[in-house]
């Protein structure tokens, strides 16, 4: 069920039952064990288990390094609790603390590809947990302790990294540590503080409390302007009831006793405690502009409407996803971890923190994109008073966080394992999260080593100008926006997007120097059909697309990229009206389906609606070509209802006469057919067919005509988990790429790249 928050925005909330209807529906739990490498015949059986895994036991017993090249030890983390602190329910015990620690793991897997098995210690003894742990450091990269009370768990951690020669990090403390120390760096640059004679108070000295305190004294916090409270008041020195060694560390010498008197004339509450501990009268004493992080879970401090009745100028965080400013332990944890791991990193010191601190911070400052305002009901953020920290569902935190981690590791001699290239780290990272970012990562590369101009013709819309902003800013050439400066400042300005930098280009067709050379062109190319000269010249005045395709055609821009305000037809048809197609060859749409790391090209999707048999011919050549373009050797299979005869029709007639065609050519690709999907798609159903000419599985589909190419290609998108990119224009003599209409400006960055390579064919 959902309700609003003080901002109108959406606030998700569940029932018991649903959440216990959730975890127990099909398989109960959240976690499954897939293998990842074939077990189908008798050979593969061989060599994953007697007598083939003989061989890596041998490389392994001959170099430990070895581990991490032929086991999942570098990429498996255990998550380890005893449930002595499970969430803010207390000590229930290991078992209960199971559904959490599956949840952690579920949370690595899903944010950073990384593996891990939760495991539940049923013992409160510490001793005893120490060395339970201990001896599993052979079967993991890393170990994520979890909910384990204070002060056990300090003795927990600071023994067991002494011991191990893995990564020990126990997430309460220091995830918590690291993002709010994130959030608190952006909050004193929009609050004109810093590090140095800012006044802090911590409610509570538990674990996060204290990793805080500790994390950001190791950033530059002058420690003499920190009061630590607990439950008896102001930790301060000489004061003897309630305190242990990891509180003593943090006395100050103060005269103020009370959680109360600490906070009058704070800047900043950190607040790791409970329910309802900070009252009106605090906050109210509280210097200007101050910064609440009310984080105890799973009620705050101090609710955001119950400070927005008392001031109108804090800056509040707190523990709850249906607050602005969540401190939310999933920035951190999974991304931490994967940079750590993949530099085989020994710990993860104070470096890495701060490193993966400055990266969030500097995140949150950045643009957002489409797909997280998507996550969010449309509610875009933007840095301010409520954006001080990203969000969960932000796609860049796995490109930026785990490449600052393992410089940071590398930088101080944890590192097991160097990366050279950390811009080539930062884009596999993406990959591992966006199936789209594998298939298009060379021809990335191939942009920026040859960067073009790209025109983005309906530069007015919002999500234009970000993804034009985006190709800019990953070096993929300059990006010029067409439109009316007004209504393209207007919308600039509402979204909070600076156009004013290196790489942008705003041209206006009302007053551009080009409208008559443009005019001109059209009107040769049109006067014999039926266009009047006043005609071109109103098409290239007030159409953003013939103006932007004539840019190109003249030479004035390298590529374009249009359609997220028209449909694809409209906006091919206006294309077309400026720019031919390329000798020799057809113009086609083909969209390539990314599923189950495989990555398959379908034509035609865009243009033809029956091809005839010469044009089915024409279409698997401009599909093989692209595919070659895209850096795969092409197998072409001529789709149909019907393999090699059974049954028969019509259109397979025509597809067997394609392949005739092809013949005569004498193409230099693989290509057969006419042949059902599942044939072409499965090498043992291939194995029926011993004369087919087919090296593989085809990688390039050839379809009977444009419906079953768009209703196979939607049905794989919505049904089969698919990624579709596309359809990608084929065959034009100058570069066009028509993104879907409505498209996000990850879809237009991902089209405008395209329309940039295959300018530098």
């Amino acid at each position: 069920m959902a309700s609003k928050d003080r901002n109108g925005r959406s606030k998700t909330s569940v029932t018991e039952q649903e959440a216990l209807d959730f975890h127990a529906q099909g398989r109960p739990g959240k976690l499954e064990i897939t293998p990842t490498k074939a077990m189908a015949t008798q050979r593969d059986l061989s060599l994953a288990y007697s007598p083939g895994v003989a061989v890596p036991v041998k490389a392994i017993a001959a170099d430990p390094a070895t581990a991490y090249d032929y086991t999942t030890r570098g990429n498996m983390v255990a998550v380890i609790s005893n449930g002595t602190a499970i969430l803010g329910l207390g000590n229930l015990g290991a078992l209960a603390s199971k559904p959490v620690m599956e949840g952690k793991a579920v949370l690595f897997k899903r944010f950073a590809d990384v593996d891990s098995i939760d495991l539940e210690v049923d013992t409160e003894n510490v001793e005893e947990f120490i060395n339970c742990v201990r001896y599993l450091g052979p079967s993991f990269g890393g170990i994520n302790l979890e909910d384990i009370k204070a002060p056990d768990c300090f003795i927990i951690e600071s023994r067991l990294r002494e011991i191990m020669d893995i990564p020990v990090f126990h997430d309460d403390q220091h995830g918590t540590a690291i993002i709010a120390a994130a959030g608190l760096i952006n909050a004193l640059e929009l609050t004109g503080r810093d590090f140095k004679t800012t006044k802090l108070v911590c409610n509570g000295a538990g674990a996060a409390a204290i990793a805080c305190i500790e994390l950001i004294k190791a950033m530059g916090f002058n420690p003499a302007n920190i009061i630590l409270c607990d439950t008896k008041g102001v930790i301060y020195q000489g004061r003897i009831e309630g305190m242990n060694q990891w509180k003593s560390a943090h006395a100050v010498k103060t005269d103020r006793r009370t959680l109360k008197e600490a906070m009058e004339g704070a800047d900043v509450v950190l607040g790791l405690s409970q329910k309802g501990a900070f009252s009106a009268d605090m906050i109210r004493s509280m210097a200007a502009n101050p910064i609440i992080f009310a984080m105890a879970n799973p009620d705050p401090e101090i609710t955001p409407e119950e400070v927005a009745e008392i001031r109108d100028d804090a800056i509040m965080a707190t523990g709850r996803s249906d607050y602005p400013n969540q401190v939310n332990n999933v920035l951190g944890f999974p991304y931490i971890f994967r940079g750590a791991l993949d530099v085989r990193a020994s710990q993860i010191n104070d470096a890495m923190k701060i490193a993966a601190v400055r990266a969030l911070a500097s995140l949150a400052r950045e643009d957002v994109p489409d797909d997280v305002a998507a996550a969010y009901q449309g509610n875009r953020p933007r840095f301010g008073a409520e954006y001080i920290i990203p969000v969960p569902f932000d796609p860049r935190l796995i490109s930026a966080i785990p490449v600052a981690v393992a410089k940071a590791a590398m930088e101080t001699g944890v590192a097991r394992k160097a990366i050279e290239d950390l811009d080539a780290y930062s884009r596999e990272l993406f990959a591992r999260r966006d199936p789209i970012a594998a298939t298009t990562q060379r021809l990335y590369e191939r942009v920026r080593q040859n960067p073009k101009r790209v025109v983005f013709a309906e530069g007015e819309e919002e999500q234009v100008m970000r993804a034009a902003i985006s190709f800019v800013n990953q070096g993929l050439g300059t990006a010029i926006l067409l439109g009316r400066d007004a209504p393209l400042k207007e919308t600039a300005e509402r979204a909070g997007i600076d156009l004013d930098r290196p790489g942008i280009e705003v041209v206006n067709a009302r007053v551009s120097t080009r409208v008559e050379a443009y005019t001109e062109y059209l009107y040769s190319r049109l006067q014999r059909k039926g266009y009047l000269h006043r005609d071109c010249q109103r098409l290239i005045n007030t159409d953003r697309n013939h103006f932007a395709a004539c840019m190109v055609a003249l030479g004035d821009a390298d590529a374009m990229v249009t359609g997220t305000t028209r449909n694809y037809s409209t906006a091919l048809e206006d294309v077309r009206r400026c720019i031919d197609p390329q000798p020799g060859h057809r113009v086609i749409g083909v969209s390539l389906a990314l599923t189950r790391g495989r990555t398959v090209l379908v034509a035609d999707t865009a243009v033809h609606d029956m091809p005839t048999a010469e044009e089915l011919a024409d279409i698997a050549e401009e599909a093989a070509g692209l595919a070659r373009r895209l850096g795969y050797e092409p197998r072409v299979a001529l789709l149909a209802y019907s393999t090699f005869g059974h049954p028969t029709g019509e259109r397979s007639e025509r597809l067997r006469e394609a392949v005739k065609i092809l013949d005569k050519r004498r193409v230099d690709f693989e290509y057969d057919g006419e042949m059902g999907a599942d044939v072409a798609l499965n090498a043992h159903r291939m194995e029926q067919y011993p004369f087919c000419r087919l090296s593989g599985t085809a990688n390039v589909l050839v379809m009977p005509a444009i419906h079953s190419a768009s209703i196979s290609t939607k049905m794989l998108q919505e049904l089969g988990g698919s990624t579709v990119i596309g359809p990608l224009l084929v065959g034009l003599e100058k570069s066009v790429q028509i993104a879907q209409i409505g498209a996000k400006d990850s879809d237009i960055v991902n089209m405008a790249a395209i329309a940039a390579y295959n300018a530098g064919e």
